[in-house]
């Protein structure tokens, strides 16, 4: 048996551009984590995943992305009001002024804590709004709250592959996981104990509980009872 997970997603223009498909589009952690060098660098806030590559090219070697690349695969909750969405405040103490809070250092598009000559209001960005408010251009996806493993199991070629899944996604996004594995996972039937699977639904909804903190609580090793979602081929090699 293989494990492991695909290779993270890539989403493209049209589907970053589609607010529905981001509703719909899961990441594990363990996705957004491999985001994590300048080149490539995501972020995750508030239940939300989002790719910075853009931001960071066009700033390039400004001494403000520090804090953001330092940062880069990792979840940033903490410095965002959960209510409006936007950074928390504090209070200076030097100025007793309220500024925005920057546990790490200040950041792109946040004013300097005192007057600057070359500080302007208008941030720079063609949305004219902060890249944490800038959800249109940089949010890729959603975070997944719960994630979960699987087996998946190839009654053709007899492969079998343990994936981790988000377990709010549907059937259907798993399935695109496994095309990592299989470019014709499309072209197969998934069911389990024979029944076949609905692909627009989760896998709780298809009737495969996450039972993982059942195992946990009295011991059991959940990785020897991984539920199993069985492929069977349906003759039509067109689906890619």
């Amino acid at each position: 048996m293989s494990a492991g997970a695909p290779p993270p997603h890539t989403p493209s223009s049209e589907a970053k551009a589609s607010s529905s498909s981001i509703e719909d589009r899961y990441f594990t952690p363990a996705e957004v984590e491999l985001h994590n060098a300048a080149d490539d660098c995501w972020l995750s806030w508030l239940g939300y995943v989002y790719d910075l590559c853009p931001l960071v090219d066009s700033k390039r070697g400004d001494p403000l992305l520090g804090p953001i690349l330092k940062n880069a695969g990792k979840d940033i909750s903490h410095w965002f009001d959960k209510r409006t969405g936007d950074l928390k405040s504090q209070t200076n103490p030097l100025t007793e002024c309220e500024t925005p809070y920057t546990p790490e250092g200040r950041f792109l598009h946040v004013p300097p804590p005192f007057p600057l000559s070359d500080w302007s209001d208008s941030v720079d960005s063609e949305s004219g709004s902060p890249w944490w408010l800038d959800k249109d251009t940089y949010c890729v996806g959603r975070l997944s709250q719960k994630t979960r493993r699987i087996r998946v199991v190839n009654t053709l070629t007899r492969d079998e592959h343990v994936l981790e899944v988000a377990s709010e996604e549907k059937l259907a996004a798993v399935q695109d996981r496994y095309l990592a594995f299989n470019g014709h996972a499309k072209g197969y039937m998934w069911k389990r104990q024979g029944q076949l699977l609905d692909m627009s639904r989760t896998l709780e909804e298809n009737g495969l509980p996450d039972e993982s903190a059942q195992f946990e609580s009295v011991g059991i090793d959940e990785d020897a009872w991984l539920p199993a979602v069985h492929l069977y081929f349906s003759d039509d090699l067109t689906v890619a």
